[in-house]
């Protein structure tokens, strides 16, 4: 049965993202599906660029720009960096932290009924850790939101471990690490299967079905 749902994705050109825009473009659920990114993502059916998908090429610095684009069923976000990537705590705090915070204060306003993003396992607002202080401070803050009188927006957040998949750059202990998970991540059981490594197209999944379990 089809629904009808329109999605805006932000982070779609990342490792998490390209395999939600795909999922999304085959999904008959929605029929709308809008990404808002400053570069081109990446789509393995040419056809969609003018059926299904919508972009809007644009620097996250100017999302506030964009207010309309967030007039939508669904707000996906898979935004993501490294400290390293990023070049310095500040501007990682910008992408991770900022930018999420922000997008979901623009699908509040504009009363989506769905806003998911992705956060880590771990992630505690009184970490010592700043990488997971810092996704810890992003979940206390939008779900403050979800309290907010006349809030019609649903918040979620899904808290992967290392993700699995091909990358754009090479990160030297992601892949040990994903290739040691391979080997031996069965032996996590029970308090640690949270801490499985989890392919990204798998956190795709959960993004586009949050109700069902997730191993964090």
């Amino acid at each position: 049965m089809v629904h009808g749902y329109s999605a805006l994705v932000l982070g779609s050109t990342g490792l998490v993202g390209q395999h939600l825009l795909e999922q999304l473009l085959k999904d008959e659920q929605y029929t709308s599906v809008t990404s808002l990114s400053r570069s081109m993502p990446m789509v393995d059916d040419a056809s969609a660029l003018t059926d299904k998908l919508n972009i809007v090429l644009s620097s996250l610095d100017n999302m506030a720009d964009h207010q309309n684009v967030f007039d939508v069923d669904h707000v996906y976000v898979c935004l993501g960096t490294t400290i390293k990537q990023a070049g310095s705590k500040a501007q990682f705090k910008k992408v991770d932290h900022d930018y999420v915070v922000l997008a979901a204060q623009l699908a509040q306003a504009a009363q989506c009924k769905r806003f998911v993003w992705v956060s880590s396992v771990g992630a505690d607002a009184s970490s010592s850790s700043f990488y997971l202080r810092t996704k810890g401070k992003v979940e206390e803050t939008i779900m403050k939101l979800q309290t907010q009188s006349g809030n019609k927006t649903q918040f979620i957040h899904v808290n992967p471990s290392l993700l699995l998949g091909e990358r754009d750059t090479f990160r030297l202990a992601e892949t040990v690490a994903g290739y040691l998970g391979k080997w031996f991540g069965w032996l996590m059981i029970g308090p640690l299967r949270k801490y499985r490594p989890v392919h990204a197209s798998d956190v795709a999944n959960w993004m586009r079905h949050p109700q069902q379990p997730t191993n964090g």
